[in-house]
């Protein structure tokens, strides 16, 4: 095989040269562009049979091309020169996004090891509330609201404080006055546990001529049937009805009861049907409140999710429950505080009606706090450098 290389100014010249020196058998091996012109590979005595199958590029040379040809060539050459400079500019612009990122790390790494040694408490305190699952923004703005000067254990004590009077609480509002509740959440969340916790407390306290139970799950098999259940089993009358669009009409015929408990569809946060369905019971009536039940056994993403896709159905309050089954309360708890939504109920078993109790925001903390020791919980020092070594400047 002949192999011979040759440079013009442009593509058609290029062939002309090779059907010239090699005659019309000459096989294009590879093209590129290159200063001044072209640059051309070229062969004859090529073993076409075994070659051209699987090299692409190769192109015979016979009779002076046509313009169609030198319109296809050409065109094929743009799209590779096209090609070659998007992955020159891809290749560019991944290096230097590699290249800021290290810089970003080893500046984090320094402000934080900085930080480390110009506030010691400050950043001892936010690996405790890191350990805690406390989000990290939170964690920030606690710490640099803190005076300075403070010996560690008042600092712990103070930011702690700081902390639960972000949660804000509710009491026994419901077991004092009453009201008409839905209760929506996922699925999977135990609502209807949670429900008959309440009705049971509330039976003990006031009686069963007061409060009623209803059911707007026709969804999951037999929701419906343990709210008929419950309600033979405390003595209280209990109701189902088709989904949402028919509460309005139910309630005012219950407009006697002090207490309603409304057990919602547990529907899945991607379900098309979840935003008409909460905005209709959400406006259902005058008197009814929305309370979202959130499961402290979720990942912190599932508990903001939720948080943002039950908005439709305008909550007021909110119950967590599943305590018993958490490794971590920290992402709950930063979830609530950043939507700024009051907390009612704490559930952590399956007994009724023992295991619930209103929410308190020291004894959420005091709980948090002891689940992370028996976890053994410890935050590298890795992890504190992505946090906060961008914003150290701010915390010292």
């Amino acid at each position: 095989m002949k192999m011979k290389h040759y440079r013009a100014p442009d593509m058609r010249q290029a062939l002309r040269q090779v059907r010239d020196a090699q005659g019309p058998d000459a096989v294009i091996l590879s093209s590129r562009r290159v200063s001044g012109g072209v640059e051309v590979v070229a062969a004859v005595d090529y073993d076409v049979d075994v070659e051209m199958s699987t090299t692409p590029e190769m192109e015979r040379v016979a009779t002076e091309p046509s313009a169609g040809d030198y319109a296809a060539l050409a065109k094929k050459f743009a799209a590779q020169e096209h090609s070659e400079v998007n992955n020159l500019h891809s290749g560019v612009n991944e290096e230097l996004r590699t290249l800021r990122h290290m810089l970003e790390t080893q500046l984090a790494t320094l402000a934080w090891n900085d930080l480390t040694r110009r506030a010691p408490v400050q950043t001892e305190l936010l690996r405790q509330l890191t350990v805690l699952g406390i989000a990290h923004d939170l964690s920030g703005e606690l710490v640099s609201q803190l005076p300075q000067r403070l010996e560690l254990a008042e600092a712990q004590r103070l930011a702690l404080a700081m902390l639960a009077r972000r949660i804000e609480t509710v009491g026994e509002r419901w077991m004092e006055s009453g009201g008409v509740v839905a209760m929506v959440g996922p699925t999977g969340v135990g609502k209807t546990t949670l429900i008959a916790k309440l009705a049971a407390r509330w039976v003990l306290r006031h009686g069963s001529r007061d409060i009623a139970l209803v059911s707007t799950d026709c969804i999951r098999i037999g929701a419906q049937e343990q709210i008929h259940t419950l309600g033979r089993l405390l003595g209280v009358p209990a109701y189902s009805v088709d989904g949402a669009g028919e509460v309005a009409e139910l309630l005012d015929n219950l407009g006697e009861r002090r207490l309603v408990l409304i057990d919602s569809a547990g529907l899945s946060q991607r379900d098309p049907r979840m935003v008409e369905e909460l905005t209709t019971l959400a406006n259902a009536s005058d008197r009814l409140e929305t309370s979202l039940v959130l499961s402290a056994a979720s990942q912190a993403g599932a508990i903001e999710e939720a948080l943002e896709k039950f908005v439709p159905a305008r909550p007021m309050t909110c119950c967590v429950t599943k305590l018993d089954e958490a490794t971590s309360l920290g992402g709950t708890m930063s979830a609530l505080i950043r939507a700024k939504l009051p907390l009612a109920y704490l559930s952590d078993g399956q007994q009724i009606p023992e295991d619930i109790c209103p929410a308190r925001s020291h004894q959420l903390i005091a709980r948090a706090v002891d689940l992370s020791k028996k976890a053994g919980a410890n935050a590298d020092e890795d992890l504190l450098q992505r946090r906060f070594g961008s914003v150290a400047h701010a915390l010292a």
